[in-house]
C-alpha cells in the first residue's frame, strides 16, 4: 500500500492507497516539534484501528509546507518503514505540468499536488481553491499549465485573530451556519461575517481571476478542511473534493516512482 502524507501548517492529512483506491484517510494536528518516534507511535495507533502494520506499506510520498515536519517524516520513513520517501517539490519532480511562475521553486508543494489532481480529473481551465491555514487560489490553463494564483488568510486564522485581538468578541464554533446575514447577537454576527464574508471573498477573487482567463472559462474546484463549509456561500464553486490533495499525491507517486 501507498502512504500519502500532506503536511499543512495546522493539520496533516494521511491516506492509504491500494493502487488508485483510497482505502483510509486520517486528519491529525500538525506538531512542529514532533519527533520521528512520536510520529511512529501516532501512526501505529491509527493503523492498528484498521488492522494495518508498517510492513504493509510499500511506498510513501510526502508533501509538506513545514520543513521540520518534512524532515521528521523522511527520517521516520527510513527508520520504521525502511523506505526512501518521495518528497514533492516544484523542481526536479515530474508533475506533467509546466510551472509558469516567476520562481517555480517557491510554489508550495500542496498547491502543486492540488492542481495536478484537479487537471487530471477535469482537463480544462481551472481555478482550485484550497481552504487551509491559508486560502489559496491556483490556476491552470486549458493547456494544462500552472499559471499562478492568489493567497489570502485562512478562515481559521481570521477567527483566531478576532478572538485574540478583541476584548469582547468570543472564539466560536462556525460549524453551524447563521440563520441570516444580519446577526441579532454577537455569535450570529461573527458567523455571518466569517461565512458570508469568505463566500464573498471567493466570489470577488474568482470574478477578477476569470477576467485574466478570457476567452477561457475556468471551472472552480474547492478542497481543504473548510471547503464544504464555505461552498454554500460561494456559488462560483462548482465542485467540492475534500480528498483532492491525497488523490494528487497518489498520481504524483505513479509519475515519479
Amino acid at each position: 500500500m501507498l502512504l500519502a502524507v500532506d503536511v499543512g501548517n495546522s493539520h496533516m492529512v494521511l491516506g492509504l492507497f491500494r493502487e488508485a483506491d483510497l482505502l483510509w484517510d486520517w486528519r491529525v494536528k500538525t506538531d512542529r516539534d514532533c519527533t520521528i518516534d512520536e510520529l511512529a507511535v501516532q501512526l501505529q495507533t491509527l493503523f492498528l484501528l484498521q488492522n494495518i502494520s508498517f510492513a504493509d506499506i510499500s511506498g510513501i510520498i510526502i508533501a509538506s509546507v513545514v520543513p521540520p515536519i518534512k524532515s521528521a517524516w523522511s527520517s521516520f520513513s527510513q527508520k520504521y518503514l525502511n523506505l526512501v520517501p518521495l518528497v514533492v517539490s516544484a523542481s526536479g519532480f515530474k508533475t506533467g505540468m509546466k510551472i509558469l511562475t516567476d520562481n517555480p521553486g517557491e510554489v508550495g508543494a500542496d498547491r502543486i499536488v492540488n492542481v495536478v489532481a484537479a487537471y487530471n480529473r477535469y482537463p480544462q481551465p481551472l481555478i482550485v481553491v484550497d481552504f487551509g491555514t491559508a486560502t489559496t487560489f491556483d490556476c491552470v490553463s486549458g493547456q494544462g499549465d500552472y499559471i499562478g494564483g492568489a493567497i489570502a488568510p485562512g478562515l481559521a486564522i481570521s477567527l483566531a485573530a478576532l478572538g485574540r485581538k478583541t476584548s469582547k468578541l468570543p472564539e466560536i464554533d462556525i460549524s453551524s451556519p447563521p440563520d441570516k446575514p444580519i446577526g441579532t447577537n454577537t455569535v450570529a454576527a461573527i458567523k455571518s461575517g466569517v461565512l458570508y464574508g469568505y463566500g464573498g471573498l471567493v466570489e470577488g477573487l474568482v470574478k477578477e481571476i476569470k477576467k485574466q482567463f478570457l476567452p477561457e472559462r475556468p471551472k472552480v474546484i474547492a478542497t481543504g478542511g473548510m471547503a464544504e463549509l464555505i461552498a454554500p456561500y460561494a456559488p462560483a464553486i462548482k465542485k467540492v473534493d475534500p480528498m483532492l490533495t491525497l488523490k494528487g499525491l497518489q498520481l504524483l507517486y505513479e509519475k515519479n516512482s
